[in-house]
């Protein structure tokens, strides 16, 4: 099979039971606010690397689905709280939940996806010490992410960030999850502390890679396909390492920062960034990233879901969305 089949074949199993452990109950209409982006679909990357990772150290995809559910509604909980801090309308090509419920109803809704990925995730049938210990991973990962936001949202009203900075940002904010994936299919597939750590490091490294190219593919994919509106990041002035690297090498960008920048200006701002070498730069940086990251899979033995694994890597600074 194809990495795309399966891909398929680990989200349907996912999308199925977020109907199990998600159903629609009272108030109803906070459980459908609450479904709305989870049922909207999206990649599936964090279950998936959960389950493959739990397969390639020896263990069982089917016993960690309840952990891989709870992962993505983590997921879907950051992404409703982020389009309200981003005041961003569009997500996955639907109206954001801020939109359709209103602040209000976007952070319940939030909160709901929180809590229940806890309660799905302890009730889990495996060995005690195995869940405490990835219960406590997912609670911190999940502390470390609101401090990724909240350096985001900070930059925003900073003049000067460094590269290093931006990375803390991202790291936190994105590529722990990914981390968290690895390794909580590593602990409940039975691996050492050794190999569940190195698990964590190919999630959390490859993780950075994947944020630094979606901060290209904001900028180069057309909306259609992003879903979303493209250049995003540049209009709302946001200090990506594109725009880092762009303003401290004399790059001017009229449209940063200009929320009614028309789509002619986003074209003529990336023109500017592909000549001045700025986007080889930051693909490059993706790609070492990502090579470090495959490179911690050397502790497993090969097989099947190693393979997808490292395909799930690659495809991370090559897909278009």
């Amino acid at each position: 099979m194809n990495l795309i089949d399966e891909l398929k074949k680990r989200s349907t199993l996912v999308d199925e039971s977020i109907e199990e452990f998600l159903p629609i109950d009272h108030p109803e209409e906070l459980y459908r606010a609450t479904r709305y982006l989870p049922d909207a679909g999206g990649k599936r990357l964090r279950p998936a690397i959960l389950m493959l990772s739990a397969e390639a150290v020896g263990g069982d995809s089917d016993s960690v689905l309840p952990a891989a559910v709870a992962l993505e509604l983590i997921h879907n909980f950051t992404l409703i709280h982020d389009d309200i801090m981003d005041r961003d309308d569009i997500r996955r090509g639907m109206a954001a939940l801020h939109v359709k419920w209103g602040t209000a109803g976007a952070i319940l809704a939030g909160d709901t996806l929180y809590s229940r990925a806890f309660e799905i995730i302890s009730k889990m049938d495996a060995d005690p010490q195995k869940l405490l210990k990835c219960v406590a991973l997912l609670s911190r990962t999940c502390t470390e992410i609101c401090e990724g936001q909240w350096l985001d949202v900070d930059f925003e009203k900073r003049d000067v960030v460094d590269v290093a900075e931006y990375l803390e940002m991202i790291e936190n904010k994105t590529s722990v999850l990914y981390g968290a994936a690895a390794k909580v299919g590593a602990i409940l597939g039975g691996a050492s502390d050794e190999v569940a750590d190195a698990m964590y490091e190919f999630g959390r490294l490859t993780g950075i890679s994947f944020q630094i190219h979606d901060d290209v593919i904001d900028l180069v994919t057309p909306e259609e396909i992003l879903g979303k509106s493209r250049g995003s990041d540049l209009k709302e002035g946001k200090k990506t390492l594109i725009a880092l690297h762009a303003l401290n090498n004399g790059v001017e960008l009229e449209c940063f920062g200009k929320a009614d920048a028309t789509q002619d200006e986003i074209d003529s701002a990336v023109a500017k960034l592909e000549e001045s070498g700025t986007l080889a730069y930051v693909r490059e940086m993706a790609d070492n990233y990502l090579e470090d990251g495959k490179s911690k899979l050397g502790l497993l033995e090969d097989s099947p879901a190693k393979e997808t694994l490292i395909e799930i890597a690659d495809y991370m600074v090559s897909r278009e969305y």
